[in-house]
């Protein structure tokens, strides 16, 4: 379970003295990192963790990739341009160009690539811009446990309460449907074309739909696949712009690079972020359907949509994809998750429920009449050496989400202590 036992008296004074109230993960996880590696993080007193987090989503690739590190390091060698706004570089013709031969069109993906600033959230207001300049229309559909960003524009798609009231005002021109799962008896797509056809609906027709594939925040749920396909089928009947955001999801996290090929369909617009840094740099990217891309030159921009470093981790994050077959890896593991979660750990107590697709699974534990059990399985977690993080409403599932090219060893390691865990705080229940 690594070395050493309970979390370490570490000095985080200055933090707690200067750093703004808005910190949030590290009250979770109570020490100081000074290193990470692979699948692992670790901190000043020389303790190993094993990281379920990822970063978020953001170290698809494990922590300072050996592929990709010695590439960043010859750029700066090399004093190549660090800053250029959009201006034309050749680590940005290179990328573009990697990504449109090598992932784009061999998925017969036609998009263009728009730079947004470098952070998720941009690129998803880039996307709002985009459908509602094109269509006319200001209204927009999105699904009930979603996130999709902090800024007021994706924060008005994002159904979460406490994210929501910080704000500060009212958030508006979206319409929630409830998400395919929460009222199986609900045909949430004829729902939506009732909504546009009825004239007393008090809605108006979206310019888009905005969904993940997978709800990752909203508790680890998958969207089944043939609802996917009602849903493509429903934009294309209504003149409505799918966009699907993939900025945690993408990038390999479900098996294949983009979350949305297992159904089969083709999004209008499609937002990246997190892993598409290849390194843990900032990077987004808006890929757009060619007959969107209505902007006017600087339209929206922003000074670090020129991220050069970042360009060269992301075509070479892409490059360690393609080589090292990162789509099938995940694929085998999700296996061994599976497998050692419906064996070992749902059977620990029956309330326990499992959703999951690739390498990002949730452990559902609000069947446990224990309002913070989630939380102490995470901080118990902690305690042994394993990063973990929390999910869904009232944060209630485990959400497992480590590197994609996590060693098996390391994995089941990892499981092993959630396991541990889980079976430590029903024992104290």
């Amino acid at each position: 379970m690594g070395r050493g036992r309970g979390i370490n008296t570490v000095n985080t004074e200055v933090f707690e003295n200067y750093e703004s109230n808005v910190r949030s993960y590290c009250r979770r996880f109570p020490t100081v990192f000074k290193k990470s590696k692979g699948s692992f993080m670790y901190d000043e007193n020389g303790e190993r963790y094993i990281d379920f987090f990822c970063g978020a989503g953001a170290v698809n690739y494990g922590h300072n990739n050996d592929y990709i590190k010695p590439k960043l390091i010859e750029y700066i060698e090399s004093d190549g341009i660090m800053h250029a706004l959009d201006m034309y570089t050749s680590p940005k013709a290179e990328l573009i160009s990697f990504m449109e031969e090598k992932v784009l069109k061999p998925r017969g993906l036609d998009f263009k690539i728009m730079f947004p600033g470098p952070t998720g959230t941009n690129a998803v207001e880039a996307a709002l811009k985009l459908a509602r300049k094109s269509t006319g229309r200001s209204n927009v559909f999105s699904l009930m446990g979603c996130f999709h960003g902090m800024t007021l524009g994706a924060l008005s798609l994002t159904t979460d309460s406490s994210a929501r009231k910080g704000a500060g005002v009212k958030l508006h021109d979206v319409t929630h449907i409830p998400a395919p799962y929460m009222y199986p008896a609900l045909d949430t797509i004829q729902y939506m074309q009732n909504l546009i056809n009825d004239d007393h609906s008090g809605v108006e027709k979206p310019a888009a739909l905005v969904i993940e594939t997978v709800q990752a925040e909203g508790g680890i749920h998958v969207l089944d696949v043939e609802w996917l396909r009602a849903a493509r089928r429903f934009c294309d009947d209504n003149d409505i712009v799918l966009i699907v955001d993939d900025i945690q999801v993408g990038c390999a996290r479900t098996g294949t690079y983009f979350s949305f090929e297992r159904a089969g369909i083709v999004p209008d617009i499609v937002v990246l972020s997190k892993s598409i840094g290849g390194y843990g740099l900032p990077l987004a990217l808006t890929l757009i359907n060619p007959k969107l891309d209505c902007f006017t030159p600087g339209e929206h921009n922003g000074t670090f949509r020129g991220n050069q470093l970042s360009f060269v981790a992301a075509k070479a994050g892409l490059e360690y994809m393609l080589d090292n077959d990162v789509e099938r890896q995940v694929q085998n593991k999700e296996k061994i998750v599976r497998d050692f979660a419906e064996r070992e750990i749902l059977t620990l107590d029956s309330r326990i429920k499992l959703r999951g697709i690739g390498l990002i699974w949730g452990f559902d534990c609000a069947g446990i009449p224990c309002d913070d059990f989630s939380d102490r399985v995470t901080k118990k977690a902690f305690e042994h050496k394993l990063i973990i993080e929390l999910a869904g409403r009232n944060n209630a599932v485990v959400k497992l989400m480590p590197p994609l090219v996590i060693e098996e060893e390391t994995l089941i390691e990892g499981l092993k202590a959630l396991k541990l865990s889980f079976a430590e705080c029903l024992n104290e229940l």
